[in-house]
């Protein structure tokens, strides 16, 4: 499935929407201080969400500090927060009051859970709904109106064509921050990695040796690496800000998962559950959670380009045909229909 194949079905989905949106305005805000570098950039793509779902005339992007004044003026129907609520300065308090002000329904999508979940008072009881990225995470706000909301894809900035005529010259590929869980991983993986030509990315990996390097990847660099590779590695983070009171593991896969299927990368995923399975089949993204898991998925797919091919293929097709932001936000939309928001 192509990009504007992916978009189109998007599109189709909001017909499925009985509110008319044409007039409505919508408000986005975000810019949390302590929002982690990587789901940063999400929020960019939260926009072409919106926009395909409210049309492109009708979205207003700001960064949250210049919320309230905006909301003032544009008198929005929605206000769409999103990122990070991290520290107190984070002003959302102040959006959601401007907001009331002018009869906006307010919605907080938290991209960053369960990272900071011991800090979710400061945006708790001031939207009228709050959407979750983790599914596990979002039991824990002790309040009603909470819903999960993975995060996805953007097919502009994600999707590639699958191109097998490309030479495969790494075996096995990750890139991303050297967190202690990821670091256990790698070295429990090592006796079969070290038997392959490996390239792990980013800061923190440069200690570990050949085939460990601590550059930091831009994004076009990883999608040119993920075509080079025959296999991509998905390790989830443990980067905790605020989660001592419950400590929740993290659940839903990140955006990353998303994002690189629509690349069209051959992914093997790291888990101890199955959450992953209500995203992607196993003839999609195969799943491991020990070294000898890990050994038997190389034995299988490593030689086999065919094989790795078609799982690529149909992982894209599947990302693209539910997973992208439009098909996010307009769950979320349903949502707030369902709830007789809007």
């Amino acid at each position: 499935m192509s990009a504007g194949e992916g978009q189109t079905a998007v599109k189709n989905n909001r017909k499925k929407n009985k509110v008319s949106r044409k007039e409505q305005k919508v408000l986005l805000c975000s810019g949390g201080r302590y929002e982690s570098h990587a789901n940063a950039q999400v929020r960019a793509t939260i926009v072409e969400g919106l926009e395909n779902c409210f049309g492109k005339g009708n979205v207003i992007s700001v960064h949250v500090t210049a919320a309230a004044s905006a909301i003032q003026t544009l008198r929005p129907a929605l206000v769409f927060a999103s990122g990070s609520y991290l520290p107190e300065s984070t002003y959302f308090g102040e959006v959601s009051r401007a907001a009331k002000k002018v009869g906006a329904v307010t919605t907080f999508w938290a991209t960053e859970d369960p990272y900071e979940q011991d800090a979710h008072y400061q945006i708790a009881n001031d939207f009228d709904v709050i959407f979750s990225c983790d599914r596990w995470g979002h039991n824990f706000y002790q309040r009603d109106r909470v819903f999960h909301l993975p995060l996805g894809a953007c097919p502009k900035q994600h999707y590639v064509p699958i191109d097998q005529q490309v030479e495969k010259t790494i075996d096995v590929l990750f890139c991303g921050v050297a967190f202690s869980s990821r670091k256990e991983v790698v070295r429990n993986l090592m006796p079969v990695l070290q038997q392959l030509n490996i390239r792990i990315i980013g800061p923190g990996w440069g200690e570990m040796g050949v085939g460990f390097s601590d550059a930091r990847i831009e994004k076009q660099q990883l999608i040119e690496l993920y075509s080079r590779s025959r296999i991509v590695l998905n390790l989830g983070r443990s980067l905790h800000f605020e989660n001592k009171r419950f400590m929740i593991s993290p659940s839903t896969p990140g955006p990353r998962t998303f994002e690189a299927a629509a690349a069209g990368a051959f992914q093997v995923f790291h888990e101890e559950t199955h959450e992953l399975r209500r995203y992607y089949s196993a003839d999609e993204i195969p799943i491991f959670s020990n070294r000898d898991d890990f050994e038997q998925i190389v034995n299988r797919y490593l030689r086999d380009d065919d094989l790795r091919f078609e799982m690529a293929k149909k992982a894209q097709e599947r990302t693209m045909r539910e997973h992208l932001y439009g098909n996010r936000i307009a769950q979320a939309v349903d949502y707030l229909m369902e709830e007789k928001l809007l």
